[in-house]
């Protein structure tokens, strides 16, 4: 898959999405963001909210909206809306292991995200921070404790959280020198909101 990250293209009419971006590639397919919604892969040809996918390179994604063609580019910051993440809930559906992942952003950077109650922070693997420019190598310098002995490890502030319209600003994360499958959202992060778990279902309602 390519990069994570894209172009972002401004809609100018009211009631209709404001913000395409092309966040990467998935084959043939475009993982398009529209406005603050969850990362979507469409073939050509397919249509979300109201984008239709016309195109696609390794690069590159010629979308439609209402009969107006454009191309999306990856290499530029990826946003996905304002600033203000004004939303207050978060519901997010177990996989059939029973862990909550979901897509969502760090700093307007598109990841896949796993809720882990056990950790004290969010993890973001080396891998992945090098991927979305965090100059983790500026934070705190650490030794952490993993599966294959003591590892290097650094502190840092995150600009930014956000799971569709729910953004948390200001978040302590640490990287870790290992690669890892998703971005651990610990309680740095979940701190931030009241959980109910219900069956499959796990609600987050951001504290007043």
């Amino acid at each position: 898959m390519a990069a994570l990250c894209g172009a972002l293209w401004l809609l100018p009419s009211a009631g209709h999405a404001q913000s395409v971006t092309l966040a990467g590639m998935l084959g043939s397919k475009a993982l398009l963001v529209v406005d603050a919604n969850p990362p979507r892969a469409v073939g050509v040809g397919e249509q979300y909210q109201g984008v239709k996918v016309i195109a696609t390179t390794r690069e590159e994604a010629t979308v439609e909206i209402r009969g107006v063609r454009n191309t999306l580019r990856l290499g530029a910051p990826v946003s996905v809306g304002g600033r203000s993440g004004s939303g207050k809930r978060i519901t997010l559906i177990a996989d059939s292991r029973g862990h909550f992942v979901n897509s969502g952003t760090i700093n307007g950077q598109v990841m896949q995200f796993m809720i882990d109650t056990g950790a004290s922070t969010v993890a973001v693997g080396r891998t992945d921070a090098d991927r979305m420019g965090l100059k983790y190598k500026n934070g705190q310098p650490m030794r952490m404790n993993t599966a294959n002995g003591i590892g290097q490890g650094w502190w840092m502030k995150l600009d930014s959280v956000r799971i569709g319209d729910v953004e948390v600003f200001d978040v302590d994360a640490v990287i870790t020198e290992q690669p890892m499958p998703y971005v651990l959202l610990g309680n740095s992060f979940l701190t931030e909101f009241q959980m109910t778990r219900i069956n499959d279902r796990l609600v987050l309602e951001k504290r007043q």
